[in-house]
């Protein structure tokens, strides 16, 4: 297993972010470990941008401790619901039936075809 962490980042105002570093370490590890993931991670949509880029977990903190401070063990509940529903929806308006779809691709998708000539064509100045 490797985690890509930047804990104790918010020490280091010139900590790079975990999600952009994911990728280079995703790529340098090579499939012969899992990659986990944590830093700043407040939405299921952005545990589904970790996993396209190529995390096998996303590791939350805080909001299960915000959780805990609301409302107990229900709230840690309520927090890790939150997520998932979060997460399912985000795969439902991406047109994707699950996390294995997932993949780096759904950040650069190329654009539609002729879509550079309708930019040109209402841009003022030709720019």
């Amino acid at each position: 297993m490797t985690a890509d962490s930047n804990h104790g980042g918010r020490q280091l105002d010139g900590a790079v972010a975990t999600i952009r570093a994911l990728p280079g370490v995703v790529e340098a590890v090579g499939g012969r470990a899992p990659v986990l993931i944590d830093g700043g991670f407040r939405r299921g949509v952005d545990v589904v941008k970790a996993l396209a880029l190529g995390a096998r977990a996303v590791l939350i903190g805080r909001p299960h401790l915000w959780g805990v401070a609301c409302a107990g063990e229900d709230g840690v509940f309520w927090v890790l619901d939150l997520f998932r529903r979060e997460i399912d929806r985000a795969l439902a308006l991406g047109g994707w039936d699950g996390v294995a779809k997932l993949d780096p691709s759904i950040f650069f998708r190329s654009p539609p075809e002729g879509a550079d000539r309708l930019y040109q064509a209402s841009a003022p100045n030709g720019y």
